[in-house]
Formats: structure tokens, C-alpha cells, sequence
């Protein structure tokens, strides 16, 4: 505002001086007398000064006249002149044009405009570090492979365009799938910008696909030491890395330097669970078992992971289950209060047989974070109590659909991976895996399959049969922390029965299904009920043989038996026609095909 203000008064300031000089001028009475060929010319100081103008105006043109003049004849010599450069800027004009339609057209993904374009911009423009990417990236829009391949190998040649012309080769490759060459150019585009994000990512990404465990670890120290990673990320991708170094030098078979990798895996990051393991299996086989307890003690306390306490089991894989459990204590202690420590001490009770300590130990995680491994434990714990088969078998139903709990889950993908890597199988996201419980995504279909209306078929009766009382034992150790397969479940019930003192020709429908699976309604038949024949045998002297009351000659039927044990033959009567008076009857058994009638005879006849 101020500097505007005074540009004005400046220009007034001029424009007053001019004015009071010629004002001054004009009152001066003094005149300019020029003699010329006999003619005097007077001229006021006004008169002069414009003379003098008009005489510097004229001076100029008669210069340029005289220089176009020249540079005519330089034309027609065959010289540069101001002619060709007038030519040369409305070429450099249309290029300009060219090239810049080109780059809208490359960024609105118009492939074909963009080459055309480019063919005409390296027409105008003699500039071919420009065109020539211009071109490159034309092709690459157009999906011409070859041409964008030929483009980049063309600025290879140019040290201005020679990192652009080695990363589009890099990403041709990576398009491909030729990560061994794109590793390649990747480590030459690196040498030639080291501070290039996008260059040290993919490399570092390259050397992991081609387990180049020592290059990545260089590179991500490189990355730390000019600020691209904090230190805490570093440290931790570090450890990643040297765990996998270590993985496959000890599967080489050199120990010591796997054991050192690990180790340092360990220190670096504590809850980085596999090197820990891995650490300590390799103080376990040097049998520093102090070490070993010290290291995974110290993961625990950060990370309780079923991975740790398995190999603090393997440090002394002998024990008792009591003496297991004092030794485990000390683990424990660490986090008492995680849930992974919780399980981990109501199966070691239930190993030790202690299953009213194991139930307490358990609380109430049952109710409160239902898992497969939870429930399992409550099964267990409750058939150890001497609980009814009803109860164990509900128990293990609602394992059936109840969480899977914690397992290794990616960050960004949500792929869940059955072991640890430090690359995700889907995303192929580094370090991304961490243990947590996935996200339940269950559909209605698979829900309803596994609803609250099949559990009285996975549970069945409070009274079991002799068969699957035996089927049901109890392991002989007491424990049960995993419930590798639930119990077979119970045939379906029938759907009617008759009642007691129905007569023999009553028929009832059962359902003929595989075990466990749901009947529907054209899956019922009806079929005879099994009977037993009660009525005492003939006496051999003769006599009339005793006969029971008419009641005790009802057929039994009382709930029908298995599908797999019933006979679709109705089962015929039998006229006992030998025996002592004292005999007992001859039951029929339902899980057997009666014989003929014919045999019948037989029988009667050799009595």
C-alpha cells in the first residue's frame, strides 16, 4: 500500500518536472540558430528538444534497416541469421506445445494422444532427454512394452537421464516378474541416488524375496542413518532380519553363528517370540539351560505366546507334571495376570490331575472369552470331576463354534498365516504379522449349520450307552488341553414313539440319516419296532408248558434303536417248543437279521 502510494507521487514528481522545465525553457526567450545552405533555421528549446528526438528515432530505424539489410545477405549466403532464428522460435513454440499436451495426456492416461504427442514434440524440439521420457512414459500408458523398453535403454546414454532410463528398466522387470534382474538394476539405481525413497524400498523388498538377509540389514542401517527410519523401527526390522539370517544359517548347519544371529534377535527386540525361541533352543542344546530359562522368562514378561512355553518345556522334557508345575511358577509369574498364562497353568494342573486347582486357575474364561482352547479345558476339567457325558460333550459343542483365539494375523491384509514369517503370505507385508484374535466372519449359512438347534445331537442324553461310555473314557494322563476332535455325535432321535401297550403291528417313524447329520422331513420312514420274545419254553416231558400273563406277551416298545441297528424286516414270532421247565428265554438281538422262517422250523423241529 505505502510502496504503491509512493510510486504515484514519483510519477507526479516527473511529470511536474518536466512540465516546469519546459515552462522554464519557453520563458527563457533564448533560441537554437542553425545555418544550412544559405537557409538559418531558429528553433525555440521545445522545437530543439523534439528534433532531437525525432533525429534519434530516425538514427534507430536507419540501423535496423541497415541490419536487416545484412542479415539478407548472410540468407542468401547460406549463414544463421535472425531469419533462421525467427524460424527457429516458432519451431521451439509448437515443440513446447507438443510436449506439454503430452504430459496432460500421460497424466489423464491417454496413451495414444500421449505418443503422437511425443513424436511431435522430438520433431520440433532438440531435446531428447526430455522427448525421450516423454516417449517412454507414452509407451508405458499405451501398454507398448517394447517401445517403452527401447525409450529407456535410449536414455541410458545420456548421464542426465541415465537413473530415470535404470528405474523404468527396474520396473519393466518387476511388471515381468524378473525380480533377479530387477534386483540387479535396483542395486545400480541405489548406487546412483542413495537417498531415493522409492529406490531404497525395492530394494529392500528385492533383497528379501532373494533372502539377501545381510544386504536388507545394510541397507535399513543406511536407511537410520539419514532419518528415514526412527531407531525403535530399526531396531526391531534389524531384528527381524538377523532372525531370519539365523534361521537359515543353522539350517545350514553352522550353530554358533546362527545361536549369535539369534541372540541378538532376542536382545534387540525381546517381543519378537520366534527369536526368543530360537535363542533359547540354541542355549538348550549347548545346555546353558539357565540362559535359555532367563531369555524366554524375559518374553514372557513382555509376550506370553504358547511357542515359549513350549520351549520352556523343552529345557527339561523329562519331568513330572508336578514337578513341571513348580518349575513353572517361575514363568508364570512373570504375568500372572494374561490369559495365556491362566491357560497355561490350568493345563499344567490338569496334567498334574488337580482338576478343581485347574478350574479355579481358569476362572471364568469360559463364559467370559469362549475359545476352542478355553472350552476344551472346561471339558476336560469336567469329565475329570467325574461330570455326566452330557455335560463334557456340551461343553465340547460349543467349542464347535467358539474363536479359534489369538493367532498370527497381518496388520494390513488381515491374513491369517498358521506360522510366523517375517514377510505376509497375501500382502507380502514386511513385519506385519502380529498374535491377536482375528475378526470372526462367519455367514448365516455356516452359523445356522452350527446353531443352538444342533447341540441336542452333539450332546445326546444324560444316559449313555455301554458303547459310548467306552468311547467317552477318560485319557489316561487327565489331560485334555487341546480336544484334537470332538465326540462322534449321537444318531437322531426318532421323531414319535408308540406307546407301551401298543399291539405288535404299531409302526413308528425314525429318521434314516448318517449319524449326526439334521433329518428333513422326507428323510423319516416307518419301520417295525425291535421285540423281544419273553414267553417261556415248552417243557421236553410234555406238560403244558407255563404261560406268561397276557401283559407280559406286549412287545417292548419303548424308544426305537439306531438306524444303523434296526432290522427293515419285521422280526417274526417264535413258538418255543424245547427247554427245561426252568429255562431261561432266548432273546433276540435288535442289531442282528433275524433268520428265515424256514430256520425257525428247523429249529422246532429238532427240539
Amino acid at each position: 500500500m505505502i510502496l504503491s502510494l509512493l510510486k504515484i507521487l514519483f510519477f507526479f514528481a516527473v511529470v511536474l518536472a518536466i512540465a516546469l522545465g519546459a515552462v522554464q525553457l519557453s520563458e527563457t526567450g533564448q533560441t537554437l540558430r542553425l545555418e544550412y545552405g544559405g537557409t538559418e533555421y531558429v528553433l525555440t528549446p521545445v522545437k530543439a528538444l523534439v528534433a532531437l528526438l525525432v533525429l534519434m528515432v530516425a538514427a534507430w530505424l536507419v540501423l535496423r534497416l541497415l541490419g536487416l539489410a545484412l542479415a539478407f545477405l548472410r540468407f542468401l549466403a547460406g549463414d544463421e541469421t535472425a531469419i533462421n532464428r525467427y524460424f527457429a522460435r516458432s519451431r521451439e513454440r509448437k515443440g513446447y506445445e507438443a510436449l506439454g499436451e503430452g504430459m496432460l495426456a500421460v497424466a489423464s492416461g491417454e496413451g495414444k494422444l500421449a505418443q503422437d504427442k511425443a513424436a511431435k514434440a522430438r520433431k520440433y524440439l532438440d531435446m531428447p532427454h526430455v522427448t525421450n521420457v516423454l516417449a517412454a512414459q507414452a509407451a508405458e500408458v499405451a501398454g507398448d512394452r517394447s517401445q517403452a523398453e527401447a525409450a529407456y535403454r535410449t536414455l541410458l546414454e545420456d548421464d542426465r537421464t541415465r537413473f530415470v532410463g535404470v528405474r523404468g528398466l527396474m520396473r519393466q522387470k518387476l511388471d515381468a516378474g524378473d525380480t533377479a534382474t530387477a534386483l540387479l538394476l535396483a542395486q545400480k539405481a541405489y548406487a546412483l541416488k542413495p537417498r531415493h525413497k522409492e529406490i531404497q524400498d525395492t530394494l529392500l523388498e528385492l533383497e528379501m524375496r532373494e533372502h539377501d538377509w545381510k544386504g536388507a540389514r545394510k541397507l535399513l542401517k543406511e536407511k537410520s542413518r539419514q532419518g528415514e527410519l526412527p531407531k525403535d523401527v530399526h531396531l526391531r526390522r534389524d531384528a527381524v532380519l538377523a532372525l531370519q539370517e539365523a534361521s537359515e544359517v543353522l539350517a545350514s548347519g553352522n550353530s554358533i553363528s546362527a545361536r549369535e544371529a539369534a541372540i541378538s534377535a532376542a536382545k534387540a527386540s525381546p517381543d519378537l517370540i520366534p527369536a526368543a525361541v530360537l535363542a533359547a533352543q540354541s542355549y538348550t542344546e549347548a545346555k546353558d539351560y539357565r540362559n535359555a530359562s532367563r531369555i524366554l522368562e524375559k518374553t514372557w514378561s513382555v509376550r506370553p505366546h504358547p511357542d515359549i512355553a513350549a520351549a520352556y518345556a523343552a529345557i527339561v522334557p523329562d519331568e513330572t507334571p508336578n514337578a513341571r508345575l513348580t518349575r513353572f511358577e517361575r514363568l508364570i509369574g512373570k504375568n500372572p495376570s494374561d490369559e495365556e498364562s491362566r491357560l497355561l497353568k490350568a493345563e499344567l494342573l490338569l496334567a498334574a490331575e488337580d482338576f478343581p486347582g485347574a478350574r479355579r486357575a481358569l476362572g471364568d474364561l469360559a463364559q467370559s472369552h469362549p475359545t476352542v482352547r478355553t472350552l476344551s479345558i472346561m471339558a476336560a476339567v469336567e469329565r475329570g470331576e467325574g461330570a455326566d457325558d452330557s455335560v463334557v460333550r456340551g461343553w465340547l459343542a460349543k467349542a464347535l463354534t467358539a474363536s479359534r483365539g489369538p493367532q498370527w494375523v497381518c496388520d494390513t491384509c488381515h491374513n491369517v498365516m498358521a506360522d510366523w514369517g517375517p514377510v505376509c503370505d497375501s500382502c507380502g507385508g514386511f513385519d506385519t504379522l502380529s498374535w491377536r484374535e482375528p475378526e470372526m466372519r462367519r455367514s448365516a449359512a455356516t452359523a445356522g449349520t452350527a446353531g443352538p438347534e444342533m447341540l441336542p445331537l452333539l450332546v445326546g442324553s444324560p444316559a449313555t450307552t455301554p458303547d459310548a461310555a467306552a468311547a467317552d473314557a477318560p485319557p489316561a494322563d487327565g489331560a485334555a488341553t487341546d480336544a484334537a476332535a470332538a465326540p462322534a455325535p449321537a444318531a437322531p432321535a426318532a421323531r414319535t414313539a408308540p406307546p407301551a401297550d401298543s399291539p405288535r403291528s404299531t409302526r413308528i417313524e425314525i429318521a434314516d440319516v448318517a449319524p449326526g447329520m439334521v433329518p428333513r422331513e422326507q428323510d423319516f420312514v416307518e419301520i417295525e419296532p425291535a421285540t423281544t420274545d419273553t414267553s417261556p419254553e415248552r417243557p421236553v416231558d410234555g406238560s403244558r408248558a407255563r404261560t406268561a400273563p397276557p401283559d407280559s406277551a406286549a412287545p417292548l416298545a419303548g424308544t426305537p434303536v439306531p438306524d444303523r441297528a434296526v432290522s427293515r424286516k419285521p422280526v417274526p414270532d417264535r413258538t418255543a417248543t424245547a427247554g427245561t421247565a426252568d429255562a431261561e428265554p432266548v432273546p433276540v438281538r435288535p442289531d442282528v437279521e433275524p433268520p428265515s422262517e424256514g430256520a425257525w422250523q428247523g429249529d422246532r423241529a429238532r427240539g
